[in-house]
């Protein structure tokens, strides 16, 4: 594919997020499910709850990140550029969407190159996992993380997402054994993702050992890679079942946690809603990510991004305020419960 045509596939995926019916019909978070405390006499004071944390080494002001989506082409630039903005406002971090038409194509470079905007924001790079089968390695990925100035870099597993494209990078065949390499002779911290569709506990207990550092677990219930691909190459969902496919993201969580306790988690998918995040972060993930939301004020400006994330951390405080609980360490201890049963 031409970088034309890797432009226009990208622009396609924006205008398929924005304007198609791309998340999940069936799939949910799992997160409705779980309940978290709520006391009555809380035995706190709202403006005395503290959001601080940090991760990759690097203090956040909120266990917040604003999800990998786009780049490439002029209004992934404008996205990308605003997004940062509202990073480096509110002391978030920020991942990138795939590099790797940056690395092939040097003169697209730009839209990626947004740390004048965020010169103090935590910021992760993105490449796909399945380039490593095509010649990617470790140089590749410290290349892509000099570009951007990134602090870490996500390599991104989406095998559903790559089998709906015409053209996609579909051989999977040896991507464990290239990984742990990789994450040994790279530079840069290399943390693994999904794209929406879920990580579980095989993934993760075959890369048991690997210093991995995090795991974004990219649960099924929000966007469905799957269902945006076919609305890209057919303007129309062809196979139902297939884009109803994954692993749910409170699910994927738990079982991360439980397979690898020692490598931070990211909670991501579908997640919306202050509650969602405190139920994740009760779950013990490290931090949340949310991309889609913010695409739309992304396009508009800076400002709009951070009025929806504002908003979100708003609830957060009020969760957390109402569950008896006054910083991110304290919430981490909170047990959760579906029904009876604790989880």
């Amino acid at each position: 594919m031409t970088d034309g045509g890797i432009q226009a596939r990208k622009v396609k995926h924006l205008e398929a997020c924005l304007y198609g019916p791309v998340e999940f019909q069936t799939i949910r978070t799992g997160f409705a499910d779980l309940t978290l405390p709520y006391r009555a006499l809380p035995e706190t004071d709202l403006g005395s709850v503290e959001l601080t944390t940090s991760f990759h080494g690097r203090s956040l002001q909120a266990p917040l990140l604003i999800g990998a989506m786009t780049g490439g082409a002029e209004l992934a630039a404008i996205i990308n550029r605003n997004l940062a903005a509202a990073a480096e406002e509110l002391g978030l971090g920020l991942m990138l969407g795939s590099q790797r038409i940056m690395l092939e194509y040097p003169e697209l470079a730009a839209s990626f190159q947004v740390r004048e905007h965020a010169p103090n924001a935590l910021l992760i790079g993105n490449l796909g996992i399945a380039q490593l089968n095509r010649g990617y390695g470790a140089a590749e990925v410290d290349r892509a993380a000099e570009m951007i100035n990134a602090d870490a870099m996500a390599l991104h597993a989406n095998p559903l997402q790559e089998a709906m494209q015409a053209d996609g990078d579909t051989d999977f065949r040896g991507l464990l054994g290239r990984l742990g390499d990789l994450v040994e002779n790279a530079t840069c911290p290399v943390m693994l993702k999904e794209v929406g569709h879920g990580l579980g506990r095989e993934v993760v207990t075959a890369l048991d050992g690997v210093p991995l550092s995090a795991i974004d677990v990219a649960g099924a219930g929000g966007t469905s890679w799957a269902r945006v691909e076919q609305y890209v190459r057919h303007g129309e969902i062809i196979h139902p079942d297939l884009v109803e496919w994954g692993i749910p993201t409170a699910t994927a969580l738990a079982q991360v946690r439980a397979a690898r306790p020692e490598v931070p988690a990211v909670a991501s998918g579908g997640i919306r809603s202050g509650l969602d995040i405190a139920k994740a972060l009760a779950m013990g993930a490290s931090a949340v990510a949310i991309a889609r939301p913010l695409l739309a004020p992304a396009i508009e400006s800076p400002e709009a991004v951070v009025d929806v994330l504002a908003d979100l951390l708003g609830q957060l405080r009020a969760v957390m305020y109402c569950a008896g609980v006054t910083d991110i360490a304290s919430l981490a201890q909170v047990s959760l419960s579906r029904g009876t049963h604790h989880v």
